[in-house]
């Protein structure tokens, strides 16, 4: 498999978890007020959990993500990636300083466990259980 293809799928993966984060930040805060029972679901929020200390721990030591570090290992991260890979690395990767990325993901892996003591997941329970 070509490297460039490998490094379409790393953003691709890269995408998907960003978008898991994002989603559970508000999927937990407006699951609790509209008593939605699976936002409490402990493995899915453990999961959420460890991924956002991830990056906020991979910020507080000042290092970009790993997944970037790939993509741009296997890309190169050039003007000859697809036109729709430039798009989504636009989106994805903003030009501010290393220090705003840090006080974003601190605050945010804050905001996090602060859902978790105020939203706090259960045990046992299952999706889709009324």
């Amino acid at each position: 498999m070509p490297a460039a293809l490998l490094g379409q799928i790393v953003l691709a993966v890269h995408l998907a978890i960003i978008a898991f984060n994002l989603f559970g930040l508000v999927a937990v805060p407006l699951g609790a007020a509209l008593s939605w029972r699976w936002v409490r679901i402990f493995w899915w929020r453990a999961l959420h959990l460890a991924a956002l200390a991830v990056v906020a721990l991979q910020a507080a030591l000042g290092r970009a993500c790993f997944l970037t570090d790939w993509q741009d290992a296997l890309t190169g991260g050039g003007a000859r990636d697809p036109l729709i890979m430039r798009w989504v690395n636009r989106l994805v990767f903003w030009p501010l300083p290393l220090w705003v990325f840090t006080a974003a993901y601190l605050v945010v892996f804050a905001y996090v466990i602060g859902l978790w003591i105020l939203v706090p997941p259960g045990r046992r329970l299952r999706p889709f259980d009324p």
